[in-house]
């Protein structure tokens, strides 16, 4: 399988020759597009209701699926190229439903991150954020759907999340650092979004 650099115009999922991602609305401007995937999102985001656990990949997928699904054909559908982001390189295709599942088995045995104390869940909570991250089983959309995911999760553990106070260079860093199994930034970043 070929790996896609972001940006490249030969990308299966976009309009040929081009980086924009083959939508409903037959947007072929990149800015637009994502202006409207934003707005978009933000409005089915709305219809997105809490549900306990358990939270697995298929819980995700729903999310996504609810997200995009006005704008892209595949939405809630793992990618099926590879991918990578600068020097980071995301999950081969063909091993994100096996990594994915044994993440979201991982988590299940840990019964939710439920019951534990505030400085374990901040712990695991960043851990599991950042190995999702690097799994990154959508082509477009991860970060919103993970993001509500998260939310869930932290809300069933009796928790509150504002993702207010988030610079976006702080949480790209947070991002690439998890790469290399340093979740700190991570877990100073939910230690400020989480309260009671």
């Amino acid at each position: 399988m070929s790996s896609l650099k972001y940006g490249t115009g030969n990308d299966p999922y976009c309009y040929k020759n081009t980086d924009v991602l083959i939508n409903h609305l037959n947007i072929k401007d990149a800015v637009i597009l994502e202006q409207a995937e934003t707005e978009i999102s933000d409005i089915s985001s709305a219809s997105i209701d809490f549900a306990p656990p358990p939270y697995n990949f298929f819980y995700l997928q729903n999310i996504h699926q609810k997200l995009f699904g006005d704008l892209y054909d595949w939405a809630g559908q793992s990618r099926t190229i590879g991918m990578n982001k600068g020097d980071t390189m995301f999950c081969r295709p063909e091993y994100i439903q096996r990594e994915i599942d044994k993440l979201f088995k991982t988590i299940a045995r840990a019964n939710y991150f439920q019951n534990i104390p505030f400085s374990a869940l901040i712990v695991k909570i960043a851990e599991f954020y950042g190995d999702l991250n690097i799994i990154h089983p959508f082509r477009e959309g991860n970060g919103r759907s993970q993001r509500i995911l998260f939310e869930h999760i932290i809300v069933n553990c009796g928790y509150k999340i504002s993702w207010a106070n988030v610079k976006k260079d702080e949480w790209i860093q947070a991002n690439i650092n998890s790469v290399h199994c340093d979740y700190s930034l991570l877990e100073s970043i939910f230690t400020r979004c989480i309260s009671e």
